[in-house]
Parts: structure tokens; sequence; C-alpha cells
């Protein structure tokens, strides 16, 4: 029989002493990775960026950034979908991302409902309708006469097929009563350099990667397509005001990790981002960009937002046909 060392016995008598929880391993005890699946450049990786700092000081570990852009951001949700559900694997999603991408979407690599576990919300920002300075138009009125006269089309631009900026493109034409040709790209960063440049006539985006060019007069601002003005650009009119009230676009953003991690991990990384986004100067920032700061209550209420926003954009989707194969 084998020899019972004292060593061991004090080993066993400090185990038993313990709290259960001591003797977990705690979380994180190594750095995490946050997948924004979006090229760099666009509101998605200004928010991502800004929410990485934050989050990484409060779980006193890193949070690296992955861009991964692609498939109107199907690719990089999939990268989350399928890691090891143990919370070290976050996604930056959003309304484009999540919420459009499977209502447009035919097929996707993983099944929405149980894919991710929701943490909690960043924030939302109604989109901004801009367009190209060389489109003689200054009101959302002028911008559907000259796109009813216009031959060739006026085009369009989007970060991507299934994107927000996708149905929100597609719905303006819808409501103006006008064709434009959608032109797709790999996020907001390479769909602004063509605006900029002249090869898109109109774009609808959040205001952050937007702002810089309407102030330097590279593109002309028509409305913001949401139900109030912004702080960040107060000149600007509602689409409301502007005559088409049924124009209403924001893009959200959030915090997700894989379906299946552990809830108490879950509880940790909702408590870590609530203190990031309320830290005042992550919030300040947040809110220059022109976002409303929106943290949720819990997991659990951002969960049922996802499915609220998901019906509230079903039937307009299915009005103005998005759809891809």
């Amino acid at each position: 029989m084998t020899a019972f060392r004292p060593g061991r016995r004090a080993a066993l008598a400090l185990a038993a002493a313990l709290p259960l929880p001591a003797l977990a391993q705690a979380f994180p005890d190594r750095p995490l990775r946050l997948v924004i699946p979006w090229p760099p450049g666009g509101t998605n990786d200004i928010v991502g960026r800004l929410i990485a700092e934050g989050m990484g000081q409060r779980l006193g570990q890193s949070v690296v950034i992955e861009n991964r852009g692609g498939a109107g951001g199907a690719l990089g949700a999939e990268v989350v979908a399928k890691a090891t559900p143990d919370g070290y694997t976050l996604l930056l999603g959003g309304s484009g991302s999540l919420t459009i991408n499977q209502l447009v979407r035919r097929r996707l690599p993983y099944d929405p409902a149980t894919a991710f576990a929701p943490i909690g919300m960043v924030g939302s920002g109604a989109n901004v309708i801009i367009v190209h300075p060389s489109v003689q138009a200054t009101t959302l009125r002028e911008l559907q006469a000259v796109a009813k006269a216009a031959n060739p089309p006026l085009n369009y631009a989007s970060p991507g097929v299934g994107s927000t900026g996708h149905a929100a493109g597609a719905l303006i034409t819808q409501v103006l009563g006008v064709e434009m040709e959608h032109v797709p790209y790999r996020g907001t960063g390479p769909a602004m350099n063509d605006v900029v440049a002249g090869r898109i006539q109109v774009f609808t985006n959040a205001l952050a990667p937007m702002q810089p060019q309407i102030q330097a007069g590279t593109v002309r601002a028509l409305a913001i397509a949401g139900p109030r003005r912004n702080a960040a650009i107060p000149n600007l009119p509602t689409t409301g005001e502007a005559g088409f009230p049924d124009i209403q676009a924001a893009t959200w953003y959030a915090i997700l990790t894989t379906g299946g991690t552990p809830p108490d991990r879950v509880q940790r990384l909702f408590e870590a981002l609530t203190g990031a986004i309320n830290d005042p100067g992550i919030r300040g920032r947040l809110e220059a960009g022109g976002l409303d700061v929106e943290p949720s209550e819990s997991p659990a209420a951002f969960a049922r937002f996802v499915a609220e926003d998901a019906a509230r954009w079903a039937p307009v989707v299915q009005r103005a046909g998005v759809s891809v194969e």
C-alpha cells in the first residue's frame, strides 16, 4: 500500500479549506480575441477597437483584434460560431452581420439561433445618406428627381451583400420610387474610398467613417435615416423632416461569444463590456462618432432585442426584394 506522505496530507487539507470558486481556474487567464467581421477602416473597426481596449483593461488580459471580412460579415461570424465555447473568442456583431444576413442569405454556415451567446449591446446609430458632390442634389427630394432622370441609373454602394447598407440602399430606392444599381464592397472603408473618388454616387452608412469626409466637403450629406437628429451633426435633417419618414435604418453594434459558453463566463464578459462603455473616455469617443450608447440591462435583455430587431427588418427585406443565394 502506498504511504500517505505528510506533504500530500497538507495539500489536501489546504484544498479542502478553499472555497470551490478558488479551486476553479480564473477566467480569463490568457488573452482573448475579438473578431470584427469587416475589414479595417469602417465603423465596426472603430467601435471594436475601443471596446477591445476597454474590456481588456477590466478583464486583466489583452483582447486581440482579428479583422475577418467577407460575405456580409458571415465569414467572421462563422469563426466565432465554430470556436471552442469557452468565452475566449468574441464577435463584434451588428445589425448587418447578424440580423440582415440571416434574413437575406438562404444558406449560412451556422445556425443563427444557437451559434452565439449574446453578451450585450454597445450602441446604435442611424445611417446617414450621402452623395458625391457631382450629384446635383442637396435634399432627398432632389435626389429623387435626379435619380428618376438618370440614364444610366445612379449607383449606390454597400459594405457588402447582406449588410445593413445593402438593405437600407434597397429601401431608399423603393421609397423614392427610383432605380439605382447596387455595388457591393468588402467593407465600409473600400466603399467610402470609391464614393470620395466619384465612382459611386450614393451611399448610406453609420456616421463615424463618413464624418471627416462630410466636414471636408468631399461628400455631401442629405439626411439621417432616424427618428431624431444626431448631436454630432445637428444641422442634418432626418428623413422624416425631408418628407420620407419610411426611410428608417440604424446600425447597431454589440458583443457576442460562441454559443454554449458557460453562463458565468458570459456574465463576466458582460460586466467587462458594461464597464468599458460606461467609461467616460470610451463613451465620449463613441458618441463623438455619432453613436447612441445603449448598454444592455443583461445578456438576456440583449437576446430579446436581437429577436425583436429581426422581426422588424423581415418585412422590410421582403418588400425590398433583397436576397442572396
